[in-house]
């Protein structure tokens, strides 16, 4: 089995010599450099070309973020495994974003940090069981504040302009709608702009990707 080619970069010559110590202890892995900034990362990692980097967040000349960005577009075949005492979701999405193949927090154990690198350098993301939760809680409040955004913006619409959007989600047209309401097809398209302004929708079609969305057609 070929041994795990990998590159680490962190400010502190401390941690560096703990992660060299770590990592020379296991037959499984190959230290292919250190870096002490961003910059060097990025550097080293063109030179050498690891299965993986870990990567710190805090760090001079080029943070662990764009230092990740970086790093996917040159070189996309090198896994980015962030080691970080940060836990803070801003961080984390921002990593993720940058396209970050894991997460794994420093004062984790040997086993899980051995764990992360072999996951990342097969293909596969990993988080820390803390950091998996952070991002599990974040997508549910921002599901929550999605869902009360709608209900806010439904709310906006009188009885009238939601039986109209109702039929204009079945795809009734303007003149059908105002014969079963009996109503004028001018008065059908005022409602319908109004509707647009209120719910800042451009078009037909976003009317009824909104219908659908907050489930008037059930």
């Amino acid at each position: 089995m070929d041994k795990i080619k990998i590159l680490f970069a962190d400010d502190h010559s401390v941690v560096r010599s703990g992660l060299r110590a770590l990592f020379q202890s296991s037959q499984e892995f190959v230290i292919a450099g250190e870096a002490a900034d961003g910059e060097q990362a990025i550097r080293l990692v063109e030179i050498h070309a690891p299965d993986v980097v870990l990567l710190d967040i805090t760090m001079p000349k080029v943070n662990g973020i764009e230092a990740t960005r970086i790093i996917k577009q040159r070189s996309p075949d090198t896994k980015v495994l962030i080691l970080t005492i940060h836990e803070e979701d801003e961080y984390i999405y921002e990593i993720i974003r940058a396209g970050a193949n894991g997460y794994v927090l420093k004062n984790a154990e040997k086993r899980e940090i051995f764990a992360a690198v072999k996951t990342v350098a097969a293909g596969e993301n990993f988080f820390s069981s803390t950091v998996s939760k952070l991002i599990i809680d974040g997508f549910i409040k921002r599901a929550q504040e999605e869902q009360a955004a709608q209900e806010k913006r439904k709310d906006v619409l009188t009885a009238r302009e939601t039986e109209i959007l109702r039929y204009i989600a079945q795809g009734l047209s303007g003149p059908e709608i105002a014969k079963k309401l009996y109503l004028s097809i001018s008065t059908i398209n005022t409602h319908r702009n109004n509707m647009m302004h209120k719910l800042n929708i451009h078009d037909t079609a976003g009317l009824v990707r909104y219908a659908l969305q907050i489930a008037l057609l059930g």
